[in-house]
């Protein structure tokens, strides 16, 4: 009785100990990819690379058309108000021509040359970032589409302060009918040549708006071919063969009913 009992090899054996195997989609990381480094498939990896080296190409050009869409909106706001106070001044001075009194004339002159400083302050206004298109010195502005910069659009500025709307400040108080005549043909002419600005700027947004969009599904299209070629194919994975840890797991469970049936056995002496 003094002899010990003995599990057998078997029980001894614990089967929770990793075992090796040559599955390669068990030994693939845990990163959701089923194409993690060049080793994996150089092909593949190489190709997923370019595409989202691409992407991150687009996404500074995207920034870059955006940039330019909000200088151009920032200069047609500006053309808007400036356009508004032209038709304002134009309103002062066909009032000032009804009027016969001298006096009152004069104060309509000096109403109109006080629009046309603050005309020439809502120019100097209209700046986005640094770019002005519409002050009386205005920058141009150049929006590159392409990575090569073989794609880009050129938005020219239009002097469209007092000076480069050909405003003069009232001449004579307005004392003269020709003065105001004058005035008010300068005001005309300024309102053409605003209308013709808004037109062109109006233009050019559209134009960026719709270079946007298609620079944005550019980026959506790239990113999704690189998904395709690096993105693990879970279908793939749940068709595989269980792993150590799932197959260890029913000699686990056998090796603790072992145990227990030992023990039991144990209290029989």
């Amino acid at each position: 009785m003094g002899d010990d009992i003995d599990p057998s090899g078997a029980a001894r054996t614990d089967p929770s100990a990793p075992q090796r195997t040559t599955d390669p989609t068990q030994e693939r990381p845990s990163t959701d990819l089923k194409v993690n480094s060049a080793a994996d498939d150089a092909v593949a990896f190489f190709q997923a690379r370019s595409l989202s080296d691409r992407v991150g190409d687009l996404a500074i050009l995207k920034d870059h058309i955006e940039r330019g869409i909000g200088t151009v909106e920032t200069a047609v706001q500006g053309i808007e108000a400036i356009t508004d106070l032209v038709n304002r001044m134009k309103g002062i001075a066909l009032s000032a021509k009804s009027d016969d009194d001298a006096a009152n004339r004069s104060k309509s002159a000096v109403r109109f040359n006080g629009l046309r400083a603050q005309l020439d302050n809502l120019a100097n206004d209209a700046s986005y970032k640094g770019t002005n298109l519409i002050n009386g010195s205005p920058s141009d502005l150049r929006v590159t589409f392409s990575e090569d910069g073989g794609s880009t659009l050129t938005v020219p500025g239009v002097p469209s302060d007092a000076s480069g709307l050909s405003i003069a400040a009232a001449a004579g108080n307005w004392g003269a009918d020709a003065d105001i005549d004058n005035a008010i043909n300068d005001l005309d002419g300024a309102l053409a040549s605003l209308r013709s600005t808004a037109s062109s700027l109006a233009a050019d947004v559209s134009l960026l708006i719709m270079r946007l969009d298609f620079t944005q599904n550019l980026i959506n299209s790239l990113e999704e071919g690189a998904a395709k070629l690096a993105d693990a194919d879970l279908s793939e994975g749940a068709s595989s063969p269980p792993t150590p840890r799932l197959r260890r797991q029913p000699g686990t469970i056998g090796l603790s009913i072992g145990r227990q049936s030992q023990q039991s056995i144990l209290r029989l002496f």
